[in-house]
């Protein structure tokens, strides 16, 4: 990350989530964030790549999915708490708490097994930026190791994504475009508007979304 002038104090950091189903981009998405932005924002690590990365074992079944997705919502919340003490001005979530009832069994109460409730944790974030996922042929892969969906389980996932942060009043949807690089772009000018504008001043790509592309993206 890119040393930034400005003042190292700024007030509690906003916390943004970019999240989407399998495939989306959100990788290459945080990479770009890494190497344009300066060291005010925080990326925190995806709380299932340290459950599954870890050992954790993954199964298809419903105990199985009930466990990782326990740990995984634990995990978020410690991480996103970590986050809270440090000097960032923007703490980027590599997906958020809320993304776990996409993972849940189909027709169990995602919110009471984790003991909290759907508008609490959309309360945590100020802002919600949506990767769709690509269809199958229109770029999606399976070259993480840690990606087991086929694009038509990917495509699903992302529907429930989609409906698990419905409503949530600075929510951004970014479609998929045949050149990734410009819905990667589209979701890097959405970020720097989030940032401080001596922060935002060191972001050499493109300034921000026209007007046309923000009431595309707009998911409320």
């Amino acid at each position: 990350m890119r040393p930034c002038v400005c003042i190292e104090n700024h007030p509690k950091p906003k916390r943004v989530v970019l999240t989407g189903g399998p495939g989306a981009g959100k990788t290459a998405v945080l990479e770009l964030v890494r190497q344009s932005f300066c060291n005010h924002i925080r990326v925190l690590p995806e709380a299932a790549g340290i459950i599954f990365g870890g050992g954790f074992p993954r199964g298809t079944g419903a105990i199985e999915r009930r466990a990782a997705q326990r740990a995984i919502f634990h995990v978020q919340r410690a991480l996103e708490s970590a986050a809270d003490a440090t000097p960032a001005a923007l703490v980027l979530c590599d997906r958020g708490t809320v993304d776990g009832y996409a993972y849940w069994p189909e027709g169990e109460d995602f919110w009471a097994a984790v003991g909290t409730k759907r508008e609490d944790e959309l309360r945590r974030y100020d802002t919600v930026i949506h990767l769709r996922s690509p269809a199958a042929g229109n770029g999606y892969n399976q070259d993480n190791p840690l990606r087991i969906e086929t694009a038509l389980e990917a495509a699903a996932i992302d529907e429930r994504i989609a409906r698990a942060w419905e409503g949530h009043p600075r929510r951004y949807v970014i479609e998929c475009t045949p050149d990734f690089l410009t819905k990667a772009h589209r979701a890097i000018a959405l970020l720097r508007e989030e940032m401080p504008a001596c922060c935002a001043q060191h972001i050499g790509l493109r300034a921000s979304p026209t007007p046309e592309e923000r009431a595309q993206q707009r998911g409320t």
